[in-house]
């Protein structure tokens, strides 16, 4: 076998092959293209971040990204990006996927999440009711290096703990330990059978028994040392076990149903979505905004509903036909994606008490097409759904995608709330954080393996901590590069060069 032809296979995905496993390799020459490409890409040089000097403006990156959003939500999305620097990072994957592209790889691809911050990951209910944990963003997804998505995720936790005041030291600890489950956790999937990694979850027992025995470790460690900062960590933990449960308690509760009394409300009989503009305006409003009458709005709307259903597989299809369509409305959520179309679809079933809301998100180009080779997909829509299936253990049973009235305006349909619960960044504390980062690593390993090739990665990643120690160094640096990217945002703002609404 020739390693570098092997090699050049499984990172292009050359001949109809797809990102990851190059076919016919026995596990032994998976393991030498791994090792093959450890010897090109050292593990250790991931740690370097020098901005180029042709490095593009971040704020004109972002300002070419406002011009196909709804102009109105423009100033929402910066108001909403420049509260902090860990809020504009979230809002800047166009930014660093342009950096990432100049960084060393090591040849091996996945399909990539393309926005794998710490805030886009969380618990959701699976098809068989259960909470599990995984990734949940992925208007981004590409196939492309491995790398990427770790380092996006490892500067996040530096990012993330600086805005929480964490020291140094424990931003550092934070970030190696999300680098590190990482690798820990591919060289294990690299070792299970293909339907066990397959299968692959993080449950609620799974969570729940990772916060115990952490908090278990923390105690253990302050009877061997007897230190009294042991012991802070250690009632750390227990509060971030404590948080975390209520959390997962609270997700439960987070229904259509519970959607029901919060956005919507009676009006002579008849059930409605509230309008709260610019956050929320019902369909009945939103005919000034697009420039089209009511009927035109709603005869689009039903088009766009027939055409998601026929992307869904017979049976839900079924299931979706037992409700109707109450009242649809746009709805503005997260921070980079604010100013993009998205829209809240509220339906009934068998009566008022049986409600479905959907969300209809707007997909564009992924921010990555930039730089790697463009989607297989004919459209955005069915980029993101594809993407969310190969990488998450359980995807949404109502995840479909559509196109608009509009050239070039695609969208992807799912449960707008299905027991979702998400880390409240601001109320971490050190040892919660490392815990957190623990989870993300292991969850994103196990996404990347499913489409990877997990016996190479782990063979580059190898057994030392080269890799999670150059994440940390690149984290720092890249930490720096994000405060002096969002210093330029503030004076972009305070010139007059953009436009930002706080507190929406």
């Amino acid at each position: 076998m020739s390693p570098r032809r092997s090699g050049t296979a499984a990172a292009q995905g050359t001949s109809g092959t797809p990102p990851g496993r190059a076919a016919g390799l026995t596990v032994e020459e998976r393991q030498e293209l791994g090792e093959w490409a450890r010897a090109r890409t050292d593990p250790g040089e991931h740690g370097a971040w020098r901005p180029p000097r042709d490095r593009a403006d971040p704020v004109a990156l972002l300002e070419a990204q406002n011009r196909a959003r709804d102009p109105d939500l423009v100033p929402v999305r910066h108001g909403r990006m420049v509260a902090s620097p860990f809020t504009f990072y979230r809002g800047t994957a166009t930014v660093m996927a342009a950096d990432l592209a100049a960084t060393p790889t090591a040849g091996l691809e996945v399909q990539l999440c393309g926005d794998a911050h710490l805030s886009n990951f969380g618990a959701y209910g699976s098809p068989e009711r259960q909470l599990v944990f995984d990734l949940n963003d992925f208007d981004e997804t590409l196939p492309g290096p491995f790398e990427y998505d770790v380092k996006r995720l490892a500067a996040s936790f530096t990012i993330a703990a600086q805005h929480s005041g964490f020291s140094p030291e424990h931003a550092r600890r934070a970030t190696i330990t999300a680098a590190k489950a990482y690798r820990k956790a591919m060289a294990r999937f690299a070792e299970m059978s293909t339907l066990d990694l397959w299968y692959s979850r993080m449950s609620e027992h799974d969570l729940a028994a990772g916060m115990k025995d952490a908090r278990r470790q923390s105690l253990a460690k302050v009877a061997k040392d007897k230190k009294r900062h042991g012991k802070a960590q250690a009632d750390e933990m227990a509060e971030a076990a404590r948080r975390g449960q209520a959390a997962l308690t609270k997700a439960r509760t987070r229904t259509s149903l519970q959607a029901l009394s919060k956005l919507t409300e009676v009006v002579d009989g008849r059930r409605r979505i509230i309008s709260a503009p610019p956050s929320v305006i019902p369909l009945r409003e939103l005919g000034t905004v697009y420039g089209l009458d009511a009927d035109e709005l709603s005869a689009a709307m039903d088009k766009q509903f027939a055409d998601y259903r026929s992307t869904l597989s017979a049976d839900r299809r079924r299931l979706l036909d037992r409700f109707e369509v109450v009242d649809i409305a746009r709805k503005v959520v997260g921070v980079g994606s604010v100013g993009t179309r998205a829209f809240v679809v509220l339906l009934r079933g068998r009566d008022e008490r049986d409600p479905l809301f959907l969300q209809v998100k707007e997909a564009t180009r992924s921010v990555l097409e930039a730089h790697l080779s463009p989607s297989e997909f004919p459209t955005a829509g069915e980029r993101v759904v594809q993407g969310q299936r190969l990488m998450q253990a359980a995807s949404d049973i109502f995840l479909g995608w559509s196109e608009g009235i509009e050239p070039d305006r695609y969208y992807y349909w799912r449960q707008l709330r299905d027991m979702k619960a998400s880390v409240a960044v601001d109320t971490m504390v050190p040892a919660g954080m490392e815990y957190y980062a623990g989870i993300c690593g292991w969850s994103l390993a196990r996404a990347h393996a499913r489409s990877g090739d997990a016996v190479a990665i782990a063979a580059y990643l190898g057994t030392d901590k080269r890799f999670e120690k150059a994440m940390a160094t690149f984290a720092a640096d890249y930490a720096d590069q994000n405060e002096q990217d969002y210093q330029a945002f503030v004076e972009a703002i305070d010139s007059g060069r953009i436009e930002a609404t706080p507190g929406v």
